[in-house]
């Protein structure tokens, strides 16, 4: 635990030891506030909630959360520090998590800087606080969820580019899953228990509801699962590079 909260502390110093962390929280805050005032309406729905701004979410995620995860083992391939990383006393699971949770702690720090949206509705109005507080936990286990397949994905590749697009395309399929869009796909030749399947893998159908403040133990469950199926996935890539 120890050596994990290292590599943990490690990596998110790292963030701010360049422009980059300051650059994406300020995208995504002014992306987040800018989709929430012009194109959700906030204040012309005339409604004490949050809903124009969270359902904005998953789509900025998309693309900043890939920019965010593309450097997570991509670079490290690419310097040869992993070898060097390898050779010291940290299991590849303590090197996993210390990472992810580095980068899932910027990513939360980033959300929680968007505050002023919360404090602003509620001096509009007098808004279900429970609600916005599931809405937010919903965000994060989202991101967290990207976050997961995006380092699994860092970890295939030297090249930051391709570990951005490859993550974008993952991301886009799970984020639509439950759609036409994508089940057109499988559904002329797979069987309807896959289809069924493929459709209850969409991020975007777990996060409506618990952006709604509903809390469903499976919305919750399923990104849980999605992360920790994602990391085990990063400890086999890892290990298969490294032995080879």
């Amino acid at each position: 635990m120890n050596t994990m909260l290292i590599i943990l502390r490690r990596e998110l110093a790292g963030y701010f030891a360049t422009p980059v962390a300051y650059v994406f929280i300020v995208i995504f805050l002014v992306l987040a506030a800018t989709f929430a005032f012009y194109l959700g309406g906030f204040y012309e729905r005339g409604q004490a909630d949050l809903a124009p701004f969270f359902s904005f979410h998953p789509w900025l995620y998309l693309i900043l959360v890939p920019a965010l995860s593309m450097r997570l083992w991509a670079e490290e391939r690419k310097s040869g520090s992993i070898e060097l990383l390898m050779t010291l006393p940290v299991t590849l699971w303590q090197a996993v998590l210390g990472k992810f949770l580095a980068a899932w702690a910027f990513t939360a720090l980033a959300l929680a800087l968007t505050f002023p949206m919360w404090l602003t509705v509620n001096y509009l109005g007098d808004p279900d606080n429970a609600a916005i507080f599931t809405a937010y936990l919903g965000s994060l286990l989202m991101a967290g969820g990207f976050l997961a397949i995006g380092a699994c994905i860092s970890a295939t590749t030297k090249n930051q580019v391709i570990a951005f697009i490859m993550t974008v395309v993952v991301c886009f399929v799970f984020l639509l899953a439950g759609f036409p869009m994508v089940l057109d796909v499988f559904s002329g030749w797979a069987p309807q228990p896959l289809v069924d399947a493929i459709a209850s893998l969409s991020f975007l159908t777990h996060f409506n509801a618990l952006s709604r403040g509903v809390i469903d133990l499976r919305d919750v469950l399923f990104f849980a699962l999605v992360i920790a199926a994602f990391l085990y996935a990063n400890t086999i890539v890892l290990d298969m590079k490294k032995a080879n």
